[in-house]
Order: C-alpha cells, then sequence, then structure tokens
C-alpha cells in the first residue's frame, strides 16, 4: 500500500519508468506513519541549533515566506523546508555519517529540491551567516516546472561547513 500525500509537489506515485528516481520516494503506509512518529518526535525535542534556527525561520519571518520545521519530504525527515520554494534545510550534528548525508541530498535535488546543508556548531556560532544563507536561496529565481521534472535547468548549491 502506497500513501498518497503532497510533500513539496513530489509525485509519490508508483507508475514510473525506468530509473526514474521519484519512485524511490514512495512509502509504505508503515514506513510513512514510522517517519511521521519521528518527525513528530524531534519536534518536541529539538536540538539548540534546530531551535535557534527555528526563531529565526518561523512566524513567516524570512521575508514572508513559510517554513515547516521537521518536515517529512519523499523517504526522509528534513530539518527546515519551505514547500513553496522547493528547499530544504538539513543541520549536520557533529560526528554526523557524511555518506550517509551527501545520499540524502542527492536523492532531494535528483527531484528538485534545494538543499541547503549546515553545521549545528555554525548554527549555534554564526546564525546571522546561515539565515542570510537560506535567504538568497529564498530570494533566488526558481523554476517549479523544471523542478518536477527532476530538475532539468534548476541551478542548485548547497552550502557545506
Amino acid at each position: 500500500m502506497t500513501v498518497e500525500r503532497k510533500t513539496l509537489g513530489v509525485s509519490q506515485g508508483g507508475t514510473s519508468g525506468g530509473g526514474d528516481v521519484r519512485a524511490t520516494f514512495a512509502l509504505t503506509g508503515a514506513r510513512y506513519e514510522k517517519l511521521k512518529e519521528r518527525a513528530r518526535e524531534q519536534r518536541h525535542h529539538p536540538s539548540e541549533a534546530q531551535a535557534a534556527l527555528w526563531a529565526e525561520l518561523s512566524a513567516s519571518k524570512l521575508g514572508g515566506v513559510k517554513f515547516i520545521r521537521q518536515a517529512i519530504v519523499g523517504s526522509a525527515i528534513v530539518d527546515f523546508a519551505c514547500p513553496s520554494r522547493w528547499i530544504a534545510v538539513l543541520l549536520s550534528p557533529e560526528g554526523a555519517n557524511v555518506e550517509v548525508a551527501t545520499l540524502q541530498d542527492a536523492k532531494l535535488r535528483q527531484v528538485g529540491v534545494r538543499v541547503l546543508r549546515f553545521a549545528e556548531s555554525e548554527v549555534l556560532s554564526d546564525i546571522d551567516s546561515v539565515v542570510q544563507a537560506i535567504s538568497v536561496e529564498v530570494n533566488r529565481p526558481f523554476d517549479k516546472r523544471a523542478a518536477r521534472r527532476g530538475g532539468a535547468g534548476v541551478q542548485m548549491e548547497d552550502t557545506e561547513a
């Protein structure tokens, strides 16, 4: 059973051809429920960096653009998502597995999501530059139709700490 839901406009159907990466975003009902529960738990117990960045992004403070926290995007939970701009912001704790982060970022980019990744230490030490980098990406021109086709013509960059 596949759960149909709208997540940053990514198609959740399993009717894709060949190597369509969107098919890997399809979730079973049990997996989706597990992700929902995990995201809820993370919202209730955010890290210090997540709480600090949420204070800057909540209530549409960043140019009137809405962000949501601990959002399920495809088969991943991202720390912050801006559905209207197809942006996912992820925070990497110290000692995080770089290979897993790289794979997660690549999967999101392949379906047209713009990924910004920051180290939690960077958020805590220089939150103004992190918010500025997010603001730049929010205000960058973006073609939603190209993103839905799998990123064709979408210029994406990420910020690594």
